[in-house]
């Protein structure tokens, strides 16, 4: 029977009914979820069951093919798809690496008894608060969660410095977030676990009470700042220099960084792992190697501005540097559970 994390994902699409109708095709896609391991891949050296995306995987993957010699196949979904279907998979799984969006789809497979030990050499490139500490994964790149905020409608130095201080009543109506936003659920997550689960409610239920806007994903957010619509927006990091390097420094949003005491300050990783069950774990920890090293740590900083977190690569100058953000003491992989997520998103009203 699948955990709670691996049902969630069955049913992430309810989330998108405010904001896009169920189609066909995504029904489609849903249901083929399971043949996607059988869609090629019985010459590769290396099978990688990755949630991130095509677009920024595969130039990195290609020139780990050029430079090893091995063929690596690379099946693309969706962090939670990908993580279900390791589960329905289990110990016959043909993957050999598991490359996810975010550590808590990581720990929920590992909690299935589905990860291999990744070896000390390896595991040591991380400092241990962006890898596992049973060592069964490891994080590539950190996203921060930070405010968003228009500097025109609001002086950095009126800003909240926690995620408590908005729903005080003078930021009533001037707040976004969006709630069927992967990011914003992790960081829901990490706030169940840092502070409970009433805790939690009554945060949801103040920033309601308190007007907070509903937004689709992180970009709409970041452009609602930007155009007035509102002052400030909880998002990812990274989003806003993609668009300053495209619109340019007239763009009127930037990121603001919350205290290191306060889960605002949460940073999540894109992390890796080797299945127990592979037949190359030798290939497999190679590709873990050469991601942690120099070349790919340059790569995943400056394709989307996340922070490296292996090979003391350096990311964008124009971020606070990782040392200075004391995210919240808590276990990465502890964010496994997804459905108690939604479940208190939907016992209070913030999504149907």
């Amino acid at each position: 029977m699948l955990r709670p994390f691996f049902a969630a994902a069955r049913r992430i699409a309810v989330l998108q009914r405010p904001l896009r109708a169920a189609t066909p095709l995504a029904l489609a896609a849903t249901l083929a979820l399971p043949l996607l391991a059988a869609c090629g891949g019985d010459d590769a050296d290396i099978t990688v069951y990755s949630g991130r995306t095509e677009q920024l995987i595969q130039p990195i993957i290609d020139r780990f093919e050029e430079e090893s010699g091995l063929k690596v196949d690379v099946k693309y979904g969706s962090t939670s798809e990908m993580a279900a279907l390791l589960a329905e998979e289990g110990e016959d799984s043909p993957a050999d690496v598991f490359l996810a969006q975010d550590a808590g789809a990581l720990g929920a497979v590992s909690d299935q008894g589905l990860l291999g030990q990744l070896p000390e050499s390896l595991l040591s490139k991380v400092e241990p608060r962006f890898r596992a500490g049973n060592g069964q994964w490891v994080g590539l790149s950190g996203r921060a969660r930070v405010l968003v905020y228009n500097p025109d409608l609001v002086p950095e130095s009126e800003l909240p410095s926690t995620v408590e201080e908005l729903t005080d009543p003078k930021w009533k109506d001037r707040t976004g977030w969006s709630p069927p936003n992967g990011s914003f659920q992790a960081f829901v997550t990490a706030f169940r676990v840092d502070s409970g689960e009433e805790a939690t409610s009554e945060w949801l239920q103040a920033m309601k009470a308190n007007g907070v806007k509903d937004y689709p994903n992180n970009i709409t957010i970041l452009d609602a700042v930007a155009a007035g619509e509102i002052e400030v927006g909880l998002v990812n990091h990274y989003y806003l220099y993609e668009k300053l390097d495209d619109q340019g420094e007239g763009y009127k949003a930037r990121n603001h960084f919350l205290d290191g005491d306060d889960i605002g300050a949460l940073v999540n990783v894109a992390g890796i792992a080797v299945l127990a069950g592979s037949d190359h774990r030798e290939d497999a920890t190679a590709l873990l190697e050469f991601l942690l090293a120099e070349e790919a740590q340059h790569y995943f900083a400056e394709e989307t501005f996340e922070y490296p977190l292996a090979a003391g690569v350096a990311a964008d100058p124009r971020l606070v540097p990782l040392t200075d953000i004391e995210s919240p003491d808590i276990d990465l992989s502890e964010l496994d559970d997804l459905e108690g997520t939604l479940d208190l998103l939907r016992a209070n009203g913030v999504l149907p």
